[in-house]
C-alpha cells in the first residue's frame, strides 16, 4: 500500500438511496460513482444512531453511544475519550477538521491539531430533550415541516454559506499540507452539512433536475391504526399534521435534496482534483460517509430519528489507491464504529508504526479486515422516544426493540421496504430468541434509561445557569494571525513566495543580491 495521507469526506443526512452508485439513476453523483468504482462500496452500512451528534461521536471514537454517553444532539463528549484523531497523531499524522462535527462542550478539537472553520451548530447544552415529558414538542429547535413546504431554489442560505466555506477551507488545508515544511502525512476531515434540510438548493444545481422524473416515496404513510408507536411519535416530533402537503410539495423537496446531493458530490470532485493537482492522489486514501440518512417522505416521515432504512442507512465508500479489491461491493452489515479501526489499519500500513493500544475497547472492526463478521448495532436515545431504542442487524435480518413498544423483525432480503413485521410469527421464534439474547447482552435498558435521565437533568440545569449573566460560548473561534499571512514587510518576499508555491519552482540563484 503506497498510501500515506487520508481524506475523509462527510455528508450530513445523506441516504444511500439518493446516490447513483447505490442504485438511484435519477440523481447526478459522478464523483461518488467514480469513487465507488475505485474503492469498496458498503451496501449495508448504518449510522450507530440516527441523529447528528450521536452518530458523529460513534464515527469519531469507534464506540457505541451508550458507552460514551452520546445520547443526543446536546451530549457532551468527555475529553478523556480518545478519537481517531488522537490515535493518528500518536502514529505521526497531522490531523485537521473543516466543517461540522457537532462537538458539545469546551473541547472543540477532540484530538484534531487544527480546525479550519467553526461549527454550524451550537456547542452548548441548549438542545437537550426531555424524557420526563416525551410527548411535548420543543419548538425552539425540533424539526418541523417548513423545510418541505418551503423547498426550492435559493441564491444563498445559511447552510450554503457554511458549506462554501467548508469546501474552500478543505482545499486550502490540502494545499497548506503539501507546501508546509512539516513532512508528516495528513488526515483531513471535510464535513459538509448538505444535503441536510432545509431543502433549498442553489439554482444552478436545482436546474440540473429540470425535466427529471423525481422518484417519489415507495411506501405511503400508514393509517394511524396500522402504524408503529415510534413512527407516530416522530409524526408529532416533526409536526407532520401542522400543514397539508401534496405530491407537488414532496417532489419539490426531493428535487432540492437531490440537487444538494449533487452539490456535495461536486465538492468531492473538487477535493479529488486538488489532490491530483498536488500530485498526491495516488498516495491518499479517501473515505466517504454520512452521519445518518433522511426519510424524505417514506412512510410519511421526514428527516431522521427512525430505524427504518432510509433514516439509518448511510453511504460508505473506502478507496485506497492500489487496493486489490477496488470496485467491489460489500453486502455485510457494517457501521460508523468500523471507521476508526479502518483508519488505524490504513495508517499502520502507511507508516509502519504499530496501532496504539486502545484506551477503551473499540466496538468496530476494520472495513478492510472484516473476517466473518456479519452484524452491527444501532442505538437511539434522543427526542421522539422516552426509552432506549436498539436495532440489531444480522445478515439480512433486522430486529428493533424498545421498552413499551412492539418488537419488529424484518427480512430485508425478501422485504426491503420493511412492510411485513415478522416478530410475531411462530416460525421466527428461535430467531427472535437469539435477537433478544443479543439485545439483553448489549445493554440493560433500565440502567441506560437512568443514565439518560440523569444526563438530561444535569445538562438542563447547567444550560439554564449559563444563560444567566455574562455569556461565554464554547463555539470554536477560528485562530488567524493576519501579520503572518500573504505578503508582509518583515518577510523575505522572494523566499516566502517560493515556499508558498507547490509544486516548488526551479531554484532561484541570482548572480548578485
Amino acid at each position: 500500500m503506497a498510501v500515506k495521507n487520508i481524506l475523509i469526506v462527510m455528508a450530513d443526512q445523506l441516504t444511500p438511496f439518493m446516490v447513483g452508485c447505490y442504485g438511484n439513476h435519477a440523481v447526478k453523483t459522478p464523483n461518488l460513482d467514480r469513487l465507488a468504482r475505485n474503492g469498496i462500496r458498503f451496501d449495508a452500512a448504518y449510522c450507530n444512531s440516527p441523529l447528528c451528534t450521536p452518530g458523529r461521536y460513534a464515527f469519531m471514537t469507534g464506540q457505541y453511544i451508550s458507552r460514551i454517553g452520546g445520547w443526543d444532539n446536546a451530549a457532551y463528549l468527555p475529553s478523556t475519550v480518545p478519537t481517531f484523531a488522537h490515535y493518528l497523531r500518536l502514529m505521526g499524522y497531522r490531523t485537521g477538521l473543516a466543517g461540522k462535527m457537532h462537538f458539545v462542550g469546551p473541547d472543540q478539537l477532540h484530538g484534531f491539531e487544527e480546525r479550519y472553520t467553526t461549527d454550524v451548530y451550537p456547542a452548548d447544552f441548549g438542545w437537550v430533550p426531555e424524557w420526563r415529558a416525551p410527548d411535548d414538542r420543543i419548538d425552539l429547535w425540533y424539526h418541523n415541516m417548513s423545510s418541505v413546504v418551503q423547498a426550492g431554489p435559493a441564491a444563498i442560505t445559511n447552510q450554503l454559506a457554511y458549506d462554501d466555506e467548508v469546501g474552500a477551507a478543505s482545499i486550502r488545508a490540502i494545499y497548506d499540507a503539501v507546501r508546509a515544511e512539516d513532512d508528516r502525512p495528513f488526515c483531513i476531515v471535510s464535513s459538509f452539512i448538505h444535503p441536510h434540510d432545509p431543502y433549498a438548493a442553489r439554482k444552478s444545481y436545482w436546474d440540473m433536475y429540470d425535466g427529471v422524473d423525481i422518484p417519489m416515496p415507495r411506501v405511503p404513510r400508514p393509517a394511524r391504526e396500522d402504524n408503529d408507536p415510534h413512527s407516530l411519535r416522530l409524526e408529532k416530533v416533526i409536526a407532520l399534521d401542522a400543514v397539508d402537503i401534496d405530491d407537488e410539495d414532496i417532489a419539490r423537496a426531493r428535487r432540492a435534496y437531490m440537487a444538494n446531493v449533487t452539490y456535495v458530490d461536486d465538492w468531492l470532485g473538487r477535493l479529488q482534483q486538488t489532490l491530483e493537482e498536488c500530485g498526491i492522489a495516488d498516495e491518499t486514501a479517501i473515505v466517504f460517509v454520512s452521519d445518518h440518512g433522511d426519510m424524505l417522505g417514506e412512510r410519511g416521515l421526514w428527516y431522521k430519528m427512525s430505524f427504518f432504512e432510509w433514516s439509518c442507512r448511510v453511504p460508505l465508500i473506502v478507496s485506497v489507491p492500489g487496493m486489490e479489491n477496488a470496485g467491489t461491493v460489500e453486502s455485510r452489515p457494517v457501521s460508523q464504529v468500523d471507521v476508526t479501526p479502518t483508519l488505524l489499519e490504513i495508517a499502520a500500513a502507511a507508516t509502519g508504526r504499530p496501532v496504539p493500544e486502545p484506551v477503551d475497547p473499540l466496538d468496530g472492526t476494520s472495513l478492510l479486515s472484516l473476517g466473518d463478521r456479519n452484524e452491527t448495532r444501532v442505538e437511539y436515545t434522543a427526542e421522539g422516544t422516552g426509552q432506549p431504542m436498539l436495532m440489531l442487524r444480522k445478515g439480512s435480518w433486522k430486529y428493533t426493540c424498545c421498552p413499551n413498544d412492539p418488537e419488529q423483525l424484518f427480512d430485508l432480503a425478501a422485504d426491503p421496504d420493511e412492510l411485513h413485521n415478522l416478530a410475531g410469527d411462530a416460525v421466527q421464534a428461535d430467531r427472535m430468541a437469539d435477537f433478544r439474547a443479543t439485545a439483553q447482552a448489549h445493554w440493560n435498558t433500565d440502567d441506560i434509561y437512568a443514565k439518560v435521565l440523569d444526563s438530561q437533568n444535569r445538562r438542563r440545569i447547567l444550560s439554564g445557569a449559563l444563560k444567566i449573566g455574562a455569556h461565554t460560548g464554547w463555539d470554536w473561534q477560528i485562530k488567524r494571525d493576519a501579520t503572518e499571512e500573504y505578503s508582509r514587510s518583515h518577510m523575505d518576499l522572494t523566499k516566502h513566495d517560493i515556499a508558498s508555491r507547490y509544486p516548488r519552482p526551479v531554484s532561484f540563484n541570482p548572480k548578485w543580491s
